[in-house]
């Protein structure tokens, strides 16, 4: 695939180890560009620990898309303690993020554009948000580009002659999807890997899908003011 758009985490740990891991994403679709592994772990078979909102067939998908796509990251991360201190710093190609956190939260973004990114019906949602990646982004950061992207996929949706929903119950319901295949794939996680960072970089995810749908209209409420411009 000829220059595709790419994403660079690069880790710091407290020993001065570094290790770095680059994303290709396809221009066209955001779609992961990444070979599989040549073994798969046995985690990563579809009907292993399966989502209990996942679309696919075992008998055409013998493993899990996200899974396989995070078997590695996952092996490199499993005997780390998740609230160990590491440096983190995101690379894209128009800007460059740095952060002192925990592992957990720095795990936590690269997880998420691999689980949007890697084929699953249900995440894939939310695949518009990682051409504009965030790292690190606060809870009203979240709402405010979700609420965006959600009501930009309605305006396209109304351009080309389907139905539109203008409320936030239809984003109240793509979460309510992600947060069952965060929480279900945690098993996997769970099998998976010896200490804990893996899975609650995960956990971290899974509460931001719990809280976007529940302080959306607060938060909108909040900044209601800045929009004054449009409101008269």
């Amino acid at each position: 695939m000829a220059d595709p758009y790419k994403i660079t985490y690069s880790y710091t740990f407290k020993d001065g180890k570094t290790r770095a891991f680059t994303l290709a994403l396809d221009r066209k679709d955001l779609a992961l560009i990444a070979e599989k592994p040549p073994a798969p772990p046995l985690w990563a078979l579809l009907s292993l620990n399966k989502c209990g909102n996942c679309p696919l067939n075992e008998q055409t998908s013998i493993h899990c898309p996200i899974a396989l796509n995070l078997s590695a990251i996952v092996e490199e991360f499993k005997n780390f303690i998740s609230h160990e201190k590491v440096s983190v710093t995101v690379a894209v190609e128009e800007r460059t993020y740095f952060k002192e956190t925990t592992i957990q939260q720095g795990l936590s973004p690269l997880l998420g554009i691999i689980m949007t990114t890697s084929g699953c019906p249900i995440m894939e949602q939310l695949k518009p948000m990682v051409r504009f990646h965030l790292p690190f982004a606060s809870l009203e950061d979240t709402i405010f580009r979700m609420v965006s992207m959600y009501l930009m996929a309605q305006h396209l949706r109304h351009r080309d002659g389907k139905s539109a929903e203008w409320t936030l119950d239809g984003l109240a319901k793509v979460y309510a999807e992600v947060g069952r295949v965060n929480r279900d794939f945690a098993q996997r996680l769970r099998i998976a890997a010896q200490k804990d960072a893996n899975v609650n970089a995960l956990v971290n995810l899974d509460c931001f899908a719990t809280m976007v749908p529940l302080a959306a209209d607060e938060t909108l409420n909040a900044i209601k003011p800045y929009f004054a411009a449009y409101l008269k």
